[in-house]
Parts: structure tokens; C-alpha cells; sequence
């Protein structure tokens, strides 16, 4: 019986999972191997990612490059093609990954990361509860802060986001993580099942729609004085979850703040900064866990006339503000849907990448 042609895929059907060479991740440094990810800038610094492979060829319409030129080479190497086009070859940095992976959901930022990895105190060992994994990118910033002594336990509530979160984070990797679990559910109901009865992390990073929706929970698995974090895009996101803490009575006072970069253009004397700049793309809002069972101090403050009356808090007009105990979805904070169409081409792009 003689094999009959198969038709090609769909276009955006995403195509099976490349094999992936055992330990060959991004997280490294040395001369470059084969499978190697490296960066190639011109002098323009347009850049092109290549993956090395024996006898490759990187092709552009100033020339060819052979891969077996950068094999075995210095990483920082500058090499020339077949018609003298130079390049600066560089493995990839994190920060370059994170804004290139290919993605279903919208990543954190790296100065969004940078910022949660410090004030979320993500330590050497720690043990962080993750929600809402979206693409994976902070969960690699995450596996990478807390080393191979501690965990990170992430859940997210799409099992195609998890997917594509799974292919991202594995391939930065080179493979699954030793510390890293990843479950598809809702955060209420899987937190309190990772150990019954007793704190269970030391962290509890969200990045979702409605992180005040998960205030009992974190507060059951945390440890006393843990860290919840939550990374909101919109200001009535953050005034629902900091009147949750508030309300739930065992957690100090929240602490909420936004950062912007402003890059600078260097040029001789024409230093400037740049007409673009990375402003709002979150906010971030901290919290300690008290001593289980104990009240944490209340502040004293001087609010605004009005600004604590329970009457005006769940006002219609101030709805999403304060103690309102209306149900969200994604089109309250202008969140558009995410294609399946975009799903099934971030896979197909995770994959093909390897070889690319």
C-alpha cells in the first residue's frame, strides 16, 4: 500500500511541538552551541533572531551569513556575512525574550517584572502562588528570582493561555522546570487545596480581572507576614482591591503605585530624551499578611469628607469604587477577547521558533 500526500496544515492550525534539545535553554552564558538562540544587530541595530544548527544559513537580501561562523564563538562576536555586511552577535537577554515571545494574552512589561520581583521581595527559596499566567512572561521572571530551592505554583483560568504560557516558559527554559507547577482552574478554588488547613506560600502574585475576588483565599495560604501583590490596569481595579484588604482586616495597609520609563537618546552632544517613553501599563499594589488570627493596626488617617461613608461607596455612580459588591467581566475595564485564531499563531510561532 503506498502512502497517499497528506495536505498541508491550515494556516493557523499551530503545528506539533518541536523537540526540544535536553538543558538548551536562554538562561546561560558562553561561547556559542548548537541551538543556541543569538541576536544578530547591524549597524542600524536592526535586529534578527537566529537558532544555530550545523551547516544553517541566515539569509537577507545584503547576503549570507553561515551559522558555523558563530558556533564555538565568543558571545559579543562581531562576524560578516558573504558580502561583508557586519553583524554584533549576542544571546538574548531576558528582557529581549519577554517583548519578543510570541503571546495570546498581554505580557507584564520588564519594568513592570523588574518592580514585582523587588517589591514583592521574591527571594532565593521563597514559595509564590501565581494567578493569571496569561503568556508566561512573569512567571520565567519569577522561576528565575526564587532559583531551584523554591517553587512557583501558578494558575490561570484558560486552559489555552496555560498552553501557551506552558510552550513559552519551556522554551526559555530548554525544557519543563523543575520548580514549576502549573494548574488551569479558578484560584479560589485551587489555593486553599495546595495544603490544607495551614499556610502554604510565602508569596501571592495576580495579575487578573478581579484580584479582590481572591482576598480570602490568599490570606488562608499565606504565611504570616507574606507578601500579596496585584498588578491592576485601571484605578477602579485598585480602589475595590485595597478596600477589599482593608475589609478583610488581616493585612496592613495597601500600598499602590505606577512607574514610567523615559529612555534617553545619546549622540554626541544631542542628549535628549526620547520622544517615546514606556508610561502607564499597570498599577501595582502591595500588602503584608498578619500574624493569622490577628487584627493589623488600623491607620490613622484624615480622609476627605465622604470618602469612607458607606452610603457613597456603593452608590451607583461610584460603582466599581470602594465596598460595591457587583460582579465584573473584561468589557469593564475595556479588556478586548482574545482570538482563538491569535492563540493557535502564538503556538505555531513558539514552535517554529526553536529551529528558526
Amino acid at each position: 500500500m503506498t502512502d497517499q500526500p497528506q495536505p498541508p496544515a491550515a494556516p493557523d492550525e499551530a503545528p506539533a511541538a518541536a523537540p526540544r534539545p535536553s538543558g538548551r535553554g536562554l538562561d546561560r552564558t558562553g561561547p556559542f552551541e548548537i541551538g543556541d538562540k543569538v541576536q544578530l544587530a547591524d549597524a542600524k541595530n536592526r535586529l534578527h533572531t537566529i537558532t544555530l544548527k550545523e551547516g544553517g544559513e541566515f539569509h537577507t537580501h545584503r547576503g549570507v551569513l553561515r551559522h558555523d561562523q558563530l558556533i564555538g564563538a565568543e558571545d559579543g562576536v562581531v562576524v560578516e556575512d558573504l558580502h561583508g555586511t557586519r553583524y554584533q552577535a549576542l544571546r538574548p537577554l531576558y528582557s529581549d525574550y519577554m517583548l519578543a515571545m510570541p503571546r495570546g494574552a498581554a505580557i507584564i512589561y520588564p519594568k513592570d517584572s523588574a518592580q514585582i520581583l523587588m517589591w514583592g521581595d521574591i527571594f532565593p527559596g521563597a514559595r509564590v502562588l501565581e494567578a493569571g499566567v496569561g503568556s508566561g512572561g512573569l512567571t520565567t521572571a519569577l522561576l528565575r528570582a526564587v532559583g531551584p530551592e523554591g517553587t512557583v505554583h501558578s494558575i490561570e483560568r484558560r486552559e489555552d493561555f496555560a498552553e501557551v504560557a506552558r510552550e513559552n516558559v519551556e522554551t526559555y527554559f530548554g525544557g519543563p522546570h523543575p520548580a514549576w507547577d502549573l494548574s488551569v482552574g479558578d484560584f479560589q478554588d485551587l489555593a486553599p487545596t495546595l495544603s490544607p488547613g495551614e499556610p502554604a506560600v510565602d508569596r501571592v502574585v495576580l495579575d487578573m480581572l478581579a484580584p479582590w475576588e481572591c482576598v480570602d483565599a490568599a490570606a488562608e495560604v499565606l504565611v504570616s507576614g507574606g507578601v500579596y501583590l496585584a498588578y491592576v490596569a485601571t484605578v477602579t481595579q485598585l480602589s475595590r482591591t485595597a478596600e477589599a484588604l482593608r475589609a478583610h482586616g488581616e493585612f496592613t495597609e495597601p500600598y499602590a503605585w505606577e512607574s514610567f520609563v523615559r529612555p534617553w537618546h545619546l549622540e554626541g552632544l544631542a542628549v535628549r530624551p526620547e520622544h517615546r517613553m514606556n508610561a502607564h501599563t499597570g498599577f501595582l499594589l502591595t500588602a503584608r499578611r498578619t500574624a493569622h488570627g490577628t487584627q493589623a493596626l488600623t491607620r490613622v488617617t484624615r480622609p476627605a469628607p465622604g470618602s469612607r461613608l458607606e452610603e457613597e461607596l456603593n452608590h451607583p455612580d461610584n460603582e466599581g469604587f470602594g465596598g460595591s459588591d457587583a460582579e465584573w467581566g473584561p468589557q469593564d475595564v475595556g479588556e478586548r477577547g482574545v482570538a482563538p485564531r491569535k492563540l493557535k499563531r502564538a503556538l505555531r510561532d513558539i514552535r517554529q521558533g526553536r529551529d528558526r
